[in-house]
C-alpha cells in the first residue's frame, strides 16, 4: 500500500471534498442547517486525521501539507459565503485572507530557500479552533429565536478571540518566516 494512501489522507481528502458542498448548501440553498453538518463533519475529519495518522504512523508529507491547507481553504469558503449573506463585516474578511496571504508569500519565499516551512504552534491551532467554532456558530445566528440569539452572542465571543489569535500568531510565524529568510538564529518561542 503506497503511503500516499491511507485512511488518514482519505479522511483529508473527504474533508477536502466537502468544501463545494458547503458552498452550495449556504449560498444556493441558503440550507444552513445542512452547511452546519458539513462544516461539522469537516471538523471530525480534521481531528480524526491528525489523530489517527499519529495513532497508526501514518503521518505523511502530504498530510502535513494538506491538513493545513485545506483548513485555509475551509476558511476562505466560509469567508465567501459570510460576504456574499453579509454575516460578518468586510474588515473582519480583509483582515483573515491578508493574514493567510502575507504568511503565503513568506512560505513560497522559504520553500525557494530551502527553508522548512512553519511549524504550527499550539496558539495557532486554537486560533483555527475558535474561528472554525465561531463560523458554524455565526451561520446558525441567522436563524430567529433564542438559538438564534444564542448563538449570535456564542459565534461572536469565538469569533473575536479567533481573530486577535490568527492575527498574533500569523505576526509570529511572519517574524519567524523573516528572520530566517534573513538568517538569523530564530528561537522557538512555544
Amino acid at each position: 500500500m503506497s503511503p500516499l494512501i491511507t485512511v488518514p489522507n482519505a479522511l483529508t481528502f473527504l474533508r477536502f471534498l466537502g468544501i463545494p458542498i458547503f458552498i452550495h448548501l449556504a449560498i444556493n440553498l441558503e440550507a444552513d442547517g445542512w452547511a452546519i453538518v458539513v462544516l461539522a463533519i469537516g471538523g471530525a475529519t480534521d481531528y480524526f486525521d491528525g489523530k489517527l495518522a499519529r495513532a497508526w504512523n501514518q503521518t505523511s508529507r502530504f498530510g502535513e501539507i494538506a491538513d493545513p491547507a485545506i483548513d485555509r481553504l475551509y476558511i476562505f469558503a466560509i469567508l465567501i459565503v459570510f460576504l456574499v449573506r453579509e454575516i460578518v463585516p468586510l474588515w473582519m474578511i480583509v483582515l483573515l485572507v491578508g493574514r493567510d496571504v502575507a504568511l503565503g508569500v513568506i512560505t513560497v519565499l522559504m520553500a525557494r530557500n530551502a527553508i522548512s516551512p512553519f511549524t504550527v504552534t499550539y496558539l495557532g491551532k486554537a486560533a483555527t479552533f475558535n474561528l472554525m467554532y465561531a463560523f458554524p456558530l455565526l451561520l446558525l445566528a441567522q436563524s430567529d429565536g433564542f438559538w438564534g440569539y444564542l448563538a449570535f452572542v456564542t459565534g461572536w465571543s469565538f469569533a473575536i478571540w479567533g481573530l486577535a489569535l490568527y492575527i498574533s500568531t500569523g505576526i509570529g510565524y511572519a517574524r519567524q518566516g523573516i528572520s530566517q529568510l534573513r538568517g538569523d538564529n530564530v528561537i522557538d518561542s512555544r
